[in-house]
């Protein structure tokens, strides 16, 4: 089974929806279940180096990233995002994250058994 996670939020936007949802792939990941993540809209500060948790929230959601990319997790980021949204524009994505594009998340959506946006 695969399952595909979109993430669209700013990562610190006085929720916990990014990290809840980060969270769950974790949980599905350790389950057995194929996760895939896509990061677009402000969502794609969360793959820069740069993006770091404000003063007094206790949880690291980039370093929370990494962690699931190091489980093996693909992680891709839109490519057009990256100049154009978020607080930290045209600020690069870390290794692992991967630039891409709408046709390849149009063909995530097709190729996934479940397909959960954040």
């Amino acid at each position: 089974m695969k399952t595909l996670l979109i993430f669209n939020r700013e990562p610190y936007d006085n929720t916990d929806v990014t990290w809840n949802g980060l969270r769950l792939a974790k949980t599905l990941v350790d389950t057995g279940i194929e996760v895939r993540l896509f990061l677009m809209n402000d969502a794609v500060d969360m793959a820069r180096d740069v993006c770091r948790p404000p003063e007094g929230y206790d949880q690291d959601l980039s370093s929370m990233l990494k962690a699931l990319i190091a489980q093996g997790v693909v992680v891709k980021v839109c490519g057009s995002c990256m100049a154009r949204c978020g607080i930290y524009k045209n600020h690069p994505y870390f290794e692992g994250a991967e630039h891409s594009n709408m046709p390849a998340l149009a063909q995530w959506v097709i190729d996934s058994d479940k397909v959960i946006s954040f």
